[in-house]
């Protein structure tokens, strides 16, 4: 006889879904919900209430990891959990399934700025992301590590130079800004998406991978907080830019020290994922992982509503903020995102878009 909790692990994505990855996802997308309604003060240690500061860029960079994650196992051998990528005819297969679900993220990603909703969207980014992993998928996970790291210590010491002639460029810059998400530089933030991929062909069901990625995490977390304490740089010189640790900066102490971070909270949710106790009562985060696109756009589109209705202004961000609605928005994401995948399954957003793939790439 099946059990309950098996019923519903099954309803919630089927038998080759990772919990833990799930929950990782979860968590970031909350992790945004906070940093974009809630007025945060600067991190304090000795001050519990600043402790929240921890979302702001983290859980963003989160985000773009456990998307490389899904990368993987979109272009995985069926049943290997993305430790194996495709080859052949079914390679190609997912490397143009992927090319069109990134052109329609970063069309969603679009739609959503147009609601004029003062967050940076991070949609477009995304798209440009997975354009990027076409010819990564087919690697092994060695070659994917050694990429990521390249790039995020890389990456860093252009970036000042690419803003620099993005807003030289005026009005074109600015339009550049919005289409290519600028604000998440695919430059860098390649990384962080490569590291996922590596993540998921490194075998995430096995318990040396996942202690690795605690282990590795924590490390390069500590060496970049360690670090930043005792470099010191004018905020706005060529090195303070560089070495800056601050969120969306894309400073390379931001990179390792976030990067890190991201690797280490993956790491944590598979190990308690492994637990069927918790696993069971983290489900209704989960089930919000299970469904990110839902989530995402869902809170852009009932803010533009909300904000509209109340303000007359939807840019009106501490006008929205003052409202309250971070807590409104978290119950009925998790309620409605737990009801759906427990009844439904695949989120709507999530199964509109794998029809379209279907649709548009046929087997």
């Amino acid at each position: 006889m099946t059990t309950a909790p098996a019923h519903r692990d099954r309803r919630l994505g089927g038998s080759g879904r990772l919990a833990g990855v799930d929950l990782a996802r979860g968590l970031a997308v909350l992790g945004m919900f906070a940093a974009h309604l809630l007025v945060i003060d600067a991190f304090d240690p000795w001050q519990p209430s600043t402790w929240v500061d921890v979302v702001n860029g983290r859980s963003s960079i989160l985000f773009a990891t456990v998307a490389g994650i899904s990368i993987a196992l979109m272009t995985a051998t069926p049943g290997t959990a993305g430790t194996r990528p495709a080859s052949g005819a079914a390679l190609s297969v997912a490397r143009r399934r992927l090319a069109v679900r990134a052109a329609i993220i970063w069309a969603i990603g679009m739609l959503l700025n147009a609601t004029g909703v003062p967050v940076y969207v991070i949609l477009q980014a995304y798209g440009i992301l997975f354009l990027l992993a076409l010819p990564l998928v087919g690697l092994s996970a060695r070659t994917l590590w050694t990429i990521a790291a390249a790039i995020a210590l890389v990456a860093p010491w252009l970036l000042p130079v690419l803003d620099g002639a993005l807003a030289a460029a005026g009005p074109v810059g600015g339009d550049l800004v919005l289409l290519l998400g600028w604000h998440y530089p695919f430059p860098l933030w390649a990384a962080f998406m490569i590291a996922g991929i590596a993540a998921a062909r490194s075998d995430l069901r096995a318990t040396r991978t996942v202690v690795a990625l605690v282990a590795v995490g924590v490390c390069c977390a500590v060496a970049a907080g360690a670090a930043s304490a005792v470099t010191s740089f004018p905020p706005d010189s060529y090195l303070g830019l560089v070495l800056s640790d601050a969120a969306h900066s894309g400073g390379l102490l931001e990179a390792v020290g976030s990067g890190g971070f991201a690797l280490a909270v993956i790491g944590l949710c598979l190990l308690v994922c492994r637990l069927p106790v918790a696993s069971s009562v983290l489900l209704p985060i989960r089930a919000v992982g299970s469904m990110p696109l839902t989530a995402y756009v869902g809170q852009i589109l009932v803010w533009a509503a909300w904000a509209s209705l109340a303000l007359g202004d939807v840019g009106d961000l501490s006008g929205f903020r003052a409202l309250q609605p971070f807590w409104p928005f978290v119950v009925v994401t998790v309620v409605f995102c737990t009801a759906w995948a427990l009844l439904l399954g695949r989120g709507p957003l999530e199964r509109a878009l794998a029809l379209a793939t279907r649709l548009a790439v046929p087997a």
